[in-house]
């Protein structure tokens, strides 16, 4: 169930601080140009999927998320003035149900960041056909059932919406991986190849569909964090939660949209390091 007024009431506040009178002239010019867009970001309460609904929001769009996480999702809706859904994605009524809700009260969905992810590794002796279903199931099948959702209510309307943004978050492991990550590998190299399928696929409702492959994003105490930790990167820190939220607001500005189909690293560059034990 979402919590529209919590989003009302965050509208009033913002309003209030940022009132038209105050601002110089310029910055109303600007602000009067500015397309409020309709964002659904799943796995939306924490991590990296917290850090997108507050970079959307701050940027002046109407953001839903949804999460299987209750009192993370209410706490970040409270937060950032979202609406929260209380939803499984590996559900698929459940997702399919709070789109359509979505739908029902906005009328479309400008942007879509398919962010919901788990991450399991164990020894492939010790990991389950189940478990391996589990990971697809949370990771990779959620893109296909949110992107198919969004082209199916573009179809039915009378009036094209002329922008559409599929963002889905993928991994620099579809490319590389270590001992007992077969699930999440598998889940992150299906949403690489699903990304440039949807591509082609929504073009015809004028829907681009790019990934962002993150390296190490630190979630969670980034200051216990050890130099050597940072040192190993080209760039000389680990990324951090916001790293990924404005690459999405990146691809998603209307002018981006001759970026296609693509897939964006962010790892510190250190996929483009070679590594030899000596």
């Amino acid at each position: 169930m979402a919590d529209n007024y919590l989003e009302k009431k965050y509208e009033e506040y913002k309003s209030r601080k940022e009132g038209h009178a105050s601002r110089p002239y310029n910055s109303r010019k600007a602000a009067s140009h500015h397309k409020t867009r309709r964002v659904f970001v799943t796995g939306g309460a924490e991590g990296i999927g917290k850090a997108i609904v507050k970079t959307f929001r701050s940027a002046g769009h109407r953001v839903a998320f949804c999460d299987v996480g209750e009192a993370a999702g209410k706490e970040t809706a409270l937060q950032t003035g979202t609406s929260f859904f209380h939803v499984d994605v590996s559900d698929r009524e459940a997702l399919e149900n709070c789109m359509q809700q979505i739908f029902e009260e906005w009328g479309d969905i400008d942007i879509v960041i398919n962010n919901a992810g788990i991450s399991c590794f164990s020894p492939i002796t010790e990991t389950s056909v189940e478990d391996f279903d589990r990971i697809l199931s949370i990771n990779l099948r959620p893109v296909f059932i949110t992107s198919r959702r969004l082209a199916i209510h573009r179809q039915s309307q009378e009036s094209p919406n002329p922008f559409g943004r599929i963002v889905n978050i993928c991994s620099t492991r579809y490319l590389m991986s270590e001992p007992g990550s077969e699930g999440y590998a598998a889940s992150k190299g299906g949403i690489y190849s699903l990304t440039h399928a949807l591509a082609l696929s929504l073009a015809e409702w004028h829907i681009t569909v790019n990934s962002i492959s993150p390296g190490w994003i630190e979630t969670r105490d980034y200051e216990q964090l050890r130099p050597e930790d940072h040192a190993q990167h080209p760039s000389g820190r680990v990324g951090r939660p916001e790293d990924i939220a404005r690459m999405c607001l990146f691809i998603c500005q209307e002018e981006n949209d001759f970026m296609n189909g693509e897939n964006v690293t962010i790892d510190g560059g250190m996929t483009k390091k070679m590594i030899y034990l000596e």
